[in-house]
């Protein structure tokens, strides 16, 4: 059986992950698409829980996926899921510098390879990080991201409005 690790902060989940999601999903078995909590990135607009959450819903339409939430290092739930590979998408060459040098280290700790996958065109301008300013500021973000994220984003910024 083969298992891909599609790791990530995912705050907000949006379509360019979702796409990823579901382009690997036709390639391993099962998919186990893993929510971390970053220290690196600024303070999370949702918690590991509420990412989970969001993720589950928007890829309940694919049968093969798993979520799972972590802190942890990536080689230790690549082991404990006995992922096949560890599935990152690329946006853009900036992405692939870092990407590539986490793929070396990832590999280098565990023996796991990285699988690429760049983005489609019409996903690879966005950024969560975009996302959560444009929302913050009463932008209209729906068509970046699955439903059940848009609804959550506009609770949060809306004071509840849906």
């Amino acid at each position: 059986m083969t298992i891909g690790l599609i790791p990530g902060s995912f705050d907000p989940f949006h379509n360019g992950h979702l796409e990823v999601v579901e382009r690997a999903s036709h390639i391993f078995d099962e998919i186990v698409v893993a929510a971390i909590r970053n220290p690196q990135k600024s303070e999370a607009l949702f918690d590991l829980e509420e990412r989970r959450e969001m993720i589950a819903e928007s890829c309940a339409h694919i049968a093969n996926v798993r979520i799972v939430s972590i802190s942890t290092l990536l080689v230790n739930v690549a082991r404990d899921v006995n992922a096949t590979a560890i599935v990152k998408g690329l946006r853009a060459v900036s992405d692939f510098e870092n990407e590539l040098q986490m793929a070396q280290m990832n590999r280098s700790l565990s023996g796991v390879e990285t699988l690429f996958i760049p983005s489609s065109s019409d996903h690879s301008f966005i950024a969560s990080r975009l996302l959560r300013e444009v929302a913050r500021f009463g932008g209209d973000v729906t068509q970046f991201v699955p439903p059940p994220v848009a609804q959550r984003l506009a609770i949060m910024y809306s004071g509840g409005a849906t």
